[in-house]
C-alpha cells in the first residue's frame, strides 16, 4: 500500500469513528451542529409518530434523549398548561436542548436535564406519557431501561417510541451491517411488541411505514 492510500484509509477510518461517536453521543462544537441537524431532521417523523397519541394540554411529559430539544418545544406547545422535562446523557445535547426551549424553560414549564434513561431522576408515577424519538437503539439494557421508564409513567400512562428505521423496512437487510457499524439495535417489529409486552405495557398502536421505514410503537401502563 502506497502512503497516500495509506493516508487516505486512515482520513476515512477517522471521518467514520467520528461520526459514528457523534450519533451515539454528540460532543463538541461537531456534536452542536450534529443535534441542530437532528433537530430538524427528525421532525417529519416525530410529528407523525405524536399523532398517534392522545396529548391532553395539562399533561406532565418526559422525553427520554432529547437531542437538541425539538420534540420537547413540539411538546410544550401541545401541553400548554402542563410541563415538560427532557433528558439525555450527551452533556452538549442538553446546552442545545436548553437554548431551543430557553423560554418555556423561564417561564417554567420546560426542564431539561443530563442523564441517563437507565437511571431516571425522577419518582415513581410521575409522568402521564414518556417519548422517546430516534434513540431506543442506543439504549444500554433495552429490557432493564424500558422498565425503568414504566417505573415513572402514572398508571394508565403511555410510552411512545418514535424510529425511523426498522428492520423490517423495505431495504432493511441492508441497512444491518451499517446498524452493527454504529453499535445500534436494529429489531424487527415482533421483537418491538414482545419488548414491550414484557415490561408489562398494553401495546396500543404499533404503526409503521415500510418504505420509509417509519415506526410507532404506543404502550399502555
Amino acid at each position: 500500500m502506497t502512503l497516500p492510500q495509506v493516508l487516505s484509509w486512515a482520513a476515512a477510518t477517522i471521518v467514520i469513528v467520528v461520526f459514528i461517536r457523534q450519533c451515539r453521543k454528540p460532543f463538541g462544537w461537531l456534536g452542536r451542529s450534529t443535534v441542530r441537524s437532528m433537530n430538524a431532521r427528525h421532525s417529519r417523523v416525530t410529528d407523525w409518530g405524536l399523532s398517534h397519541v392522545t396529548i391532553g394540554d395539562a399533561f406532565t411529559i418526559l422525553d427520554v434523549g432529547c437531542g437538541g430539544g425539538r420534540t420537547v418545544q413540539k411538546l410544550a406547545a401541545i401541553a400548554s398548561h402542563g410541563h415538560v422535562s427532557g433528558i439525555d446523557y450527551s452533556r452538549t445535547s442538553v446546552s442545545v436542548a436548553r437554548q431551543t426551549n430557553a423560554k418555556a424553560i423561564g417561564d417554567g414549564r420546560v426542564d431539561i436535564r443530563e442523564g441517563s434513561v437507565s437511571a431516571l431522576p425522577y419518582g415513581d408515577g410521575t409522568f402521564d406519557l414518556v417519548t422517546a424519538v430516534e434513540t431506543h437503539y442506543y439504549w444500554p439494557n433495552p429490557a432493564a431501561d424500558l422498565r425503568e421508564i414504566v417505573r415513572v409513567l402514572k398508571p394508565g400512562g403511555h410510552v411512545v417510541v418514535i424510529a425511523e428505521t426498522h428492520r423490517d423496512q423495505s431495504g432493511g437487510a441492508a441497512l444491518s451491517p451499517f446498524m452493527k457499524l454504529l453499535g445500534a439495535r436494529f429489531q424487527t417489529l415482533d421483537a418491538h411488541r414482545s419488548w414491550f409486552a414484557d415490561a408489562g405495557l398494553e401495546v396500543v398502536t404499533l404503526d409503521n411505514m415500510k418504505r420509509q421505514g417509519w415506526m410507532c410503537l404506543v404502550g399502555r401502563k
